[in-house]
């Protein structure tokens, strides 16, 4: 594999329909670069970082003296120095040199995108430097905005400052509400105290954004106040220390641990006690990171399925002769790249929603359905990330189990993603919060059946197969909107017990949409694309007599 961006029509297609036409010529090029970088170096230090070359926890210097150093493979670091320099934090909030203007999310996740081809351990870091620098730029003073965000934005040009987000505490986990860390006044900063029981990038980070909660503050999320700690120079004087550092299953490139603060320097970023509402849109960035990374690893899965399946020969064939192993291909082909499709008009509403020079200007609805989306394509896309590893395992056959090939790997990376940014049990409370409290079903039936409805009066669309789905759709739209009718109607327990099956209903109405949109605006692949996902989700129970994932094979997997 020499290119993960020149292989990925379907990512030029939505960078080109998304971007400027300067934007576009530009950031073609550098992606043309980044993804060579990802297929080929990227990847094989990814290989040595996850068998052999993982980080190290040194707690004593050979004095005694206690210094808690990561150890970071050399390997890693150049990966870590080609990803920053590249733009994929820095020029969301700065000026791209040859552009003279700001980049955007829509590249940044482009980018991450491609990266979690190769290295999804590399880019929890960067997702937590995102989220850093949001809540640096967004909410800090002018005075820490001035001496840390160069640092955390830098793309070589300064010394990189990598960012993390610190909230999970040992006796609370999701429920951040239960956090204990402390934070004194002292002068003009704060003395930090407590611990952090899986805190990632610890040791790696430049600076790490963490809660705590100030003497007399309320209980629960609404005491919790945000402070950005300076990692070095309290690591120096002996104010915080690494506990251990966790064994993970999977993303072993990043070192995730427990940390101890004894006192550590910190700075309140934004208002008292306003910590956990300024992590909540953070966690929606990364939420979304975690979606890019799934679908990565969904992309790198299909890629590497199909490109077994046309070299290997079993039974006097090969592999992709058979039309199970057919149906296999084009569903996964089709099934990532309308989830790719939906998630970066996610991304695309991103822009207008978490930019600090637009979101003031953008209405509540917009803002609420970006929080159901993002909590239904998390979810979705994690679940989907297990499904895609474990299908290119199975199509390598015992190959597939076999750490020489990277099928592995996909999968005990892919597994963490269904756990970091919540769960799908948190996902669904989201969900269900959202609709309680804001009737977000409402903007979301409206949303859909609005799409919908815009088609029908398309010319381009007004054949029989869409009116085919535009009724399927409009049907499920209807069960939806009456079933959470009745779930509404229900005790908060049971409304629990269907909350997540109400998101994942949502995220299959909500690509669906997507699927038909460009189901007669496309090019015949997309056609095919949309065909098979739509089939593949609302008629996978109909025996059919020329089954649309073998009749639409040529046109997908093979062009």
């Amino acid at each position: 594999m020499a290119n993960f961006y020149q292989q990925d029509l379907n990512l030029q297609r939505l960078l080109k329909n998304s971007l400027s036409d300067e934007f576009f010529q530009w950031a073609d090029k550098e992606l043309i670069d980044f993804g060579r970088i990802c297929a080929e170096e990227i990847d094989e230090r990814a290989v040595h970082t996850d068998r052999e070359g993982q980080p190290k926890l040194f707690r004593y210097d050979k004095m005694g003296n206690e210094v808690s150093h990561i150890w970071l493979n050399d390997g890693y670091q150049k990966t870590v120095e080609d990803t920053y320099n590249s733009g994929i934090v820095g020029y969301i909030h700065k000026e791209i040199p040859e552009l003279e203007s700001k980049g955007n999310y829509i590249y940044a996740f482009a980018q991450g995108y491609l990266l979690s081809h190769a290295e999804p351990g590399v880019y929890c870091p960067v997702t937590l430097t995102k989220a850093t620098a949001y809540l640096i730029d967004h909410y800090a003073s002018d005075e820490l905005k001035h001496t840390f965000l160069p640092h955390v934005l830098s793309t070589g040009d300064v010394e990189l400052y990598e960012g993390a987000t610190f909230l999970t505490e040992r006796q609370g986990g999701s429920d951040v509400g239960a956090n204990v860390v402390k934070a004194e006044r002292e002068g003009d900063h704060y003395r930090i105290y407590g611990e952090k029981y899986f805190a990632s990038n610890a040791g790696a980070c430049g600076v790490a954004m963490v809660l705590a909660r100030l003497e007399g503050a309320p209980e629960g999320t609404k005491g919790l106040s945000l402070f950005l700690i300076p990692w070095e120079e309290n690591r120096e004087e002996g104010l915080l220390r690494i506990r251990r550092l966790k064994d993970k299953l999977g993303v072993r490139a990043v070192p995730s641990a427990e940390v101890e603060f004894d006192g550590a320097k910190g700075f309140l970023v934004g208002e008292e006690n306003k910590g956990f509402y300024y992590m909540i849109e953070a966690l929606n960035l990364s939420r979304v990171c975690n979606a890019v990374a799934s679908l990565g690893i969904m992309r790198r899965s299909y890629l590497e399925a199909k490109k077994y399946a046309i070299e290997r020969r079993a039974f006097g064939s090969v592999l992709t002769d058979y039309p199970m192993v057919r149906a296999t291909l084009s569903e996964m082909a089709a099934k990532q790249e309308v989830k790719t499709n939906a998630m970066f008009e996610v991304i695309q509403l991103m822009d207008q929603v978490m930019d600090v020079e637009t979101k003031a200007n953008t209405s509540e609805k917009d803002k609420l359905l970006f929080r159901l989306y993002v909590a239904i394509m998390k979810k979705e896309t994690a679940e989907q990330a297990i499904h895609f590893a474990h299908e290119a395992i199975e199509m390598h056959g015992g190959n597939g189990y076999i750490e020489d090939f990277v099928t592995p790997r996909l999968l005990r990376d892919a597994q963490v993603l269904t756990v970091w940014e919540g769960t799908a049990n948190i996902l669904g409370l989201e969900v269900l919060r959202l609709i309680g409290k804001y009737n977000v079903d409402q903007f979301f039936v409206e949303e859909m059946r609005g799409r919908l409805a815009v088609l029908e009066n398309d010319d381009q669309s007004n054949s029989d197969d869409y009116r085919e789905w535009q009724v399927i759709l409009d049907k499920e739209i209807s069960k939806l909107s009456d079933k959470i009718n009745f779930v509404k109607g229900l005790s908060f327990e049971l409304q629990t017990y269907y909350c997540k099956e109400i998101s994942e209903q949502m995220s299959a109405i909500f690509e669906s949409v997507v699927a038909v949109e460009s189901f007669y605006k496309e090019d015949v692949r997309q056609r095919a694309i949309s065909d098979v996902y739509l089939q593949s989700v609302w008629k996978k129970d109909e025996f059919q007599e020329k089954p649309v994932q073998l009749t639409r094979f040529m046109e997908i997997v093979e062009n």
